[in-house]
């Protein structure tokens, strides 16, 4: 018993644990921290950091979490989105006399150009870039015979160059890939892997080779290299439908086989509207890349013939164009505000299609 109440008596003895906030604090454990090292953890507290003086609260952690976290998401949506909208705000600039705006941060669009003035003594407008770049710049160059396709046909060829290929081009791969995934037969892996080793080869090893192909053809002149090649599908798409097709149950399949429809009509009427999220998600990323297929038209379709689309068609104003046009920014961001408008319109009108179309693939094996 003597011993316990020693042990007891030394216990008392050694210095308390730090007071926590909330509890007791006994005036003669207050000197066990100094002055500075309660401040430091009152100020970490407030941060929503615990210490050994001061434990933070879980809300107040929270909130200081989520606001460090949307403060960086804000940042990074600054870095994406100000650079579109600098483009939007430099279109509407009077960019004739000065081009020192291009390196600097725009925030609104200029309220000089209401009040500019060209050559002629014409006043500018706030249109007056779109109105050049439409107008006055695919005329100058058509006169000059440098090209001969306006902006409105080059747009034209851009639409037939995306929509035509993308649209069978994604059909072909999604058959090709409902073979592969859901059709059992001899061969049917190998072949597969032999595809995938075929995206090992860089394109513009090739490129030679399928210019000379394309030209024996004659399928330069008329612009059938951009549309043909693209219709008989992509590696890439139909691999990764493929992946989506693993994840739908085999019994609508076998059901179907049951009542006597063929893999055609299987295809047609199950597949297709049930990888419709695979398709739709494919296609657009495909039309992006028909979009911008600026390297296709400039090495296979020469410079003077109509069937170039509208990146081609926009190299050319910006290198063969007046002076005046390549002085001038303000037409050329313009043009590229132009470019990209269709596919933001497109991603708008099918957000709710692809999302919708999710609800397709809620059945269980």
């Amino acid at each position: 018993m003597a011993e316990k109440e020693i042990v007891k008596n030394e216990d008392l003895n050694k210095p308390a644990e730090a007071p926590l906030p909330g509890s007791s604090t006994p005036a003669e454990l207050r000197a066990y921290y100094s002055p500075l090292r309660y401040a430091w953890g009152a100020l970490l507290a407030f941060f929503g950091i615990s210490s050994k003086t001061h434990r933070a609260s879980k809300k107040r952690a929270k909130l200081v979490q989520d606001i460090a976290t949307y403060l960086v998401l804000l940042f990074g949506s600054f870095l994406m989105v100000y650079p579109f909208w600098w483009m939007i705000a430099g279109s509407f600039a009077a960019t004739a006399a000065s081009n020192e705006f291009i390196y600097d941060l725009v925030w609104w669009p200029s309220h000089d150009v209401l009040h500019s003035t060209n050559a002629q003594g014409e006043v500018y407008g706030l249109f007056y870039n779109y109105h050049y770049f439409l107008v006055d710049a695919f005329d100058s160059l058509i006169n000059q015979g440098t090209i001969n396709v306006t902006f409105w046909r080059a747009l034209i060829n851009n639409l037939i160059y995306s929509i035509v290929p993308v649209v069978i081009g994604v059909i072909t791969s999604a058959s090709a890939a409902f073979s592969f995934a859901k059709i059992q037969w001899i061969g049917r892996n190998v072949v597969f892997m032999f595809l995938l080793a075929a995206i090992m080869v860089p394109g513009p090893s090739i490129m030679i080779t399928q210019f000379v192909m394309y030209s024996e053809l004659k399928w330069q002149e008329n612009g059938l290299v951009l549309i043909i090649p693209g219709m008989f599908g992509s590696i890439m798409t139909a691999f990764f439908i493929r992946q989506f097709l693993f994840g739908l149950p085999t019994s609508i399949i076998e059901a179907a086989k049951i009542d006597g429809a063929g893999y055609f009509r299987i295809f047609c009427q199950f597949i297709l509207p049930l990888a419709m999220p695979a398709l739709m998600a494919q296609g657009l990323l495909s039309f992006m890349g028909c979009w911008n297929n600026y390297m296709g038209s400039y090495i296979m379709i020469p410079k003077d013939s109509p069937a170039i689309n509208l990146p081609h068609a926009l190299y050319m104003l910006t290198v063969s164009g007046s002076t005046a046009l390549q002085d001038n920014l303000g037409p050329q961001i313009a043009a590229s505000v132009l470019c990209v408008l269709p596919v933001i319109i497109l991603f708008a009108c099918f957000q709710k299609l692809i999302i919708g179309s999710l609800m397709l693939t809620g059945s269980k094996e």
